[in-house]
């Protein structure tokens, strides 16, 4: 971890910072019991009651979807390599339309509580819904690394514990407040605080990009050109010598590193309908035309955030500099405070990362009721107990593994911690993209589509994408990587999507034709068929 320079030893008011967190923490936990005291059995815990409006859930999938890593990484990695940095955002936001287009409203038609029920609606239960359960644990696994690693990176800015011991101590505190959330809340009382929290961090971005704008006499260009002078004067070779509108700067050079960039495009662009915790909010609405109406909204309110964080990181390069950002506790991720203290002082650095931080527990705690929905639902309740759990059951099963999932993102997240969260973001899309995507696809559009094609599929995807991220330079073999002391990376790639999703696509095929026909019923795929495309039959079942 890179230590502050002198002159930012201590960014803002520590005390100021952990009060404006504490009255947020404060405020949120308040909803949350709220929404707890409303909140029994496990339509309830699960899925919120099915009460939201297409607007609400569409405020909480943004809610879900801007991470720390929209926020912090993306702001970042803009900043400091400019039109390369960008690309995670268009990559997060054309995934909507995938989402919105295949997966969304047919989801929602077949679906009751978790991915799992939409898989294993025609095929054989309980292997598909373990390997459905096991696909959702390590999406949210990865995804909750970024996450905590985005929390120490925070942290170590705002209350300049640049120890990691000091940070590990911070990671585990937003590990505990996100188990407390989802224990009390459920699904109601974590989607509340995902509102409020897309609500804050949308107009708090929005005010940034208007200062920003109007300190440079909201001349677009008049940032750009301040960025490139900031850019050019950097002590740093390698940043000193780019052009803040050229392509290149993090993926140019060697055609493997172009390669890699396509590699990263692919997997963030159909990552998102593969995503557990993003598909387990078309749930949440009474029916299919306000689960497309939640779409829309998020993709509104997602495409103006990334609009936002283009000005925010050519103005953080301007203002703020690049090397005074690498040179900060947290590195790119600090880019967005930084930005927000040379705008507004101690103030508004108390806000933002506030918000920045809210938006880490918002979306921790989605991630964990998510994970522990799946593994209650689908394998303690269909698995273990073949269908004969009572909703009790199944809602204390979930709380237990809330706190044991809860306990294991604190440990890896300690692990991660000082990593480029929007990369770590990336890698949990590609193992979306990779183990998920594909069996989705075949369940919803193809007839012949069986049981061994679904086991082949994932499982296929979820284990070649962990192994080649395991042996790629994320992990070993750099200075950046998670650990920089060993070298066993023998994949080049640093992520995997452009290997892993394909093979996962022909791993269904291979495995569908192998298996012959093992379909539970034949039947049941044309009653999927007509369910996903008109929704006739889905209100009565998600009614039980």
């Amino acid at each position: 971890m890179n230590t502050l320079y002198a002159a930012d030893a201590t960014v803002g008011n520590p005390v100021a910072n952990i009060a404006i967190f504490a009255l947020f923490v404060a405020v949120t936990m308040v909803v949350v019991f709220w929404a707890g005291r409303n909140t029994s059995g496990a339509t309830d815990y699960f899925t919120g009651g099915r009460g939201f409006t297409g607007p609400q859930n569409g405020i909480a999938i943004a809610g879900d979807y801007l991470s720390a890593a929209s926020f912090l990484g993306i702001a970042g990695a803009i900043a400091v390599y400019g039109y390369d940095g960008f690309l995670y955002s268009i990559g997060f936001l054309v995934a909507w339309l995938v989402a919105l287009l295949l997966v969304a409203e047919m989801l929602r038609n077949t679906g009751k509580f978790t991915m799992a029920d939409v898989l294993s609606f025609r095929l054989k239960q309980r292997p598909v819904r373990t390997a459905a359960a096991i696909s959702t644990l390590a999406v949210s696994l990865f995804y909750l690394l970024a996450q905590m690693a985005g929390a120490g990176g925070l942290v170590a800015l705002l209350l300049d514990v640049s120890s990691k011991t000091g940070q590990a101590v911070v990671i585990a505190v937003v590990g505990v407040l996100m188990i407390v959330y989802v224990l009390v809340g459920g699904m109601k009382g974590t989607t509340w605080v995902q509102i409020i929290k897309a609500v804050l961090l949308i107009a708090g971005a929005a005010v940034m990009t208007v200062m920003v704008l109007a300190k440079f006499g909201f001349d677009p260009s008049g940032i750009l050109s301040g960025a490139q002078s900031a850019i050019g004067g950097s002590e740093n070779a390698k940043v000193a010598a780019r052009d803040v509108l050229a392509p290149g700067a993090q993926y140019g050079g060697s055609e493997m590193s172009k390669l890699n960039f396509v590699s990263l495009g692919l997997a963030l662009v159909l990552g998102t309908a593969g995503l557990p915790h993003v598909l387990m909010r078309f749930y949440t609405v009474p029916t299919a035309k306000e689960a497309r109406r939640s779409v829309v909204w998020a993709i509104a309110l997602i495409g103006a955030f990334y609009l936002f964080t283009l000005v925010l990181g050519y103005g953080a390069a301007a203002i703020v500099g690049p090397d005074r950002i690498l040179g900060a506790a947290g590195g790119q991720n600090a880019a967005a405070p930084l930005l927000a203290f040379e705008l507004g002082g101690v103030i508004l650095l108390g806000i933002i990362s506030a918000v920045a931080f809210a938006t880490i527990l918002a979306v921790v705690a989605g991630l964990t009721i998510t994970a522990s929905a799946s593994f209650a639902h689908d394998i303690y309740a269909n698995v273990i107990r073949r269908g004969k759990a009572d909703d009790a059951a199944q809602v204390r099963v979930s709380r237990i593994t809330a706190v044991v999932i809860g306990l294991l993102a604190i440990a890896l997240g300690i692990l991660a911690n000082g990593q480029n969260i929007a990369f770590l973001v990336a890698l949990a899309f590609a193992v979306a993209a990779s183990a998920n995507l594909p069996t989705i696809l075949y369940s919803l559009f193809w007839r012949r589509f069986n049981t061994t094609g679904a086991l082949f599929s994932m499982y296929g995807g979820l284990i070649s994408t962990v192994v080649l991220i395991v042996f790629s330079p994320a992990v070993s073999g750099s200075p950046t990587a998670m650990l920089p002391d060993l070298d066993f990376d023998w994949f080049p790639l640093s992520n995997p999507g452009i290997v892993s999703i394909p093979l996962a696509f022909v791993l269904g095929v291979i495995g569908t034709y192998l298996g012959g026909k093992d379909t539970e019923d034949p039947a049941k795929a044309a009653e999927m068929e007509v369910r996903a495309l008109t929704g006739v039959g889905a209100e009565k079942a998600v009614a039980h």
